[in-house]
């Protein structure tokens, strides 16, 4: 039977008569955990900010009607060309209506679906901005605010005003920052919007919108829906997109083609509508998780090199154990628990460290224009990571200290003290 008593105690007096050794390999440990704790919590956390700033600004499921050719050509309704193969150039779009066929009983549907967690109507307007002999083109878009601000982060971009401002008032808008610079303008001030027939609106403005994308910022406000109705003369059926989202994102493709066939319309998932930018954070997230592992495999090899040195240094040790009746598992379970020893200890001060050094970068200021929302840099305070670290560190740790202890358990005694 093991006495643990009795190995760990010889464990304990090994490291600490080796006091440098024993540091060096803690360290070892501590930095690579520290440093994994660190690099993961900050790129992970740049990655969530910056998935949050494309992402939360995507619907789970764009329902609009697209522009495009029509299927069948004139010629193939004549009888005499059909079984041929026609080629017809120069095809044109065919004249079409940009609103959603039957937009209200869709909205109905959608917001009946125990999958959807909300369906907002859109309608999305080419317009001219007017301030002075200023004369800018962009777009004018309507929405319903406070289902906007609930289903998205919506409220986070508004830097100036808030979003019942806008709800309370029928003449008001919702300015792109970038326009807002470019034309002079702050909340509280009147923009003129003029639409592509030439009318033109006086609208207030009660909040400047940023998002943080500048080719958007420098075209796109937002308004009541019931205001963009009314300045295009149309009716309150009129409506150009609806945005879904979903309790469970997994759900968007196939849900997105299921309304595809079943109301004529074009729908957009959020896989597809974002399918180079989701590539890019997969790249960025395998990037970090490689360098992270890394660093935790080169704090293995030090312990290695180490506890192997160690084994040569206590050769006599080693021999005197196995002659006063130790044997082999006994001497492999010694150093074995040194390893493990002293990848508690550099694991568990890693992970302090490591909480240390993000805590103080999650208080440095980060500013910029084209991020309003954020202050201080983004860190990921995911307990997980913590859990992965230390559970590495032992893993490694067990890892090097095994083939050394395993060479030290097939030591011959008596060659040793022979001096062979």
């Amino acid at each position: 039977m093991t006495n643990w008593k009795v190995i760990l105690n010889i464990a304990k007096t090994h490291l600490i008569t080796k006091m440098k050794s024993t540091i060096t390999a803690s360290l070892g440990v501590t930095f690579g955990i520290a440093a994994y704790i660190t690099l993961v919590s900050f790129m992970t956390g740049l990655n969530g900010m910056l998935d949050d700033l494309i992402l939360n600004q995507t619907p789970h499921i764009h329902i609009y009607n697209e522009i495009q050719p029509s299927e069948k050509q004139p010629i193939d309704l004549y009888q005499s060309f059909e079984g041929s193969f026609n080629a017809v150039h120069s095809i044109k779009p065919k004249q079409n209506q940009r609103k959603i066929h039957n937009a209200l009983p869709i909205l109905h549907y959608l917001k009946a679906d125990k999958n959807v967690l909300g369906a907002t109507p859109q309608l999305g307007a080419q317009i001219f901005y007017l301030s002075g002999s200023i004369e800018l083109g962009g777009r004018l878009t309507g929405i319903d605010i406070m289902e906007e601000v609930r289903l998205s982060n919506m409220q986070d971009y508004i830097t100036e005003g808030t979003p019942t401002s806008l709800k309370n008032n029928e003449n008001g808008i919702l300015l792109g920052a970038g326009l807002a610079k470019k034309m002079s303008l702050s909340p509280g001030d009147r923009v003129q919007i003029s639409t592509v027939s030439g009318t033109i609106f006086p609208l207030k403005i009660v909040g400047l919108y940023q998002s943080g994308i500048a080719d958007i910022d420098n075209v796109q406000s937002y308004t009541n829906l019931k205001t963009v109705q009314r300045i295009l003369g149309e009716a309150e059926n009129y409506i150009t997109d609806i945005n879904v989202k979903l309790l469970d994102i997994n759900l968007a493709a196939p849900m997105a083609k299921t309304l595809e066939h079943q109301f004529n319309v074009k729908a957009t998932d959020i896989n597809e509508a974002n399918a180079q930018f989701e590539t890019g954070s997969n790249i960025r997230n395998l990037i970090t998780y490689a360098v992270s592992v890394t660093l935790l495999i080169v704090a293995g090899f030090g312990i290695y090199n180490i506890l192997n040195m160690l084994i040569y240094e206590k050769m006599k040790d080693i021999a005197i154990l196995k002659a006063t009746g130790f044997s082999g598992r006994d001497v492999k379970l010694i150093f074995m628990s040194q390893a493990m020893i002293i990848g508690i200890l550099g694991g568990i001060t890693g992970l302090c460290i490591g909480y240390i050094l993000t805590t103080f970068i999650d208080g440095l200021p980060f500013k910029t224009e084209a991020l309003p929302t954020i202050t201080t840099y983004p860190i990921n305070f995911n307990a997980w990571y913590y859990v992965i670290g230390i559970v590495f560190a032992l893993i490694s740790t067990f890892i090097a200290g095994y083939l050394p202890a395993n060479k030290a358990k097939k030591i011959d005694p008596v060659r040793i003290i022979r001096g062979t």
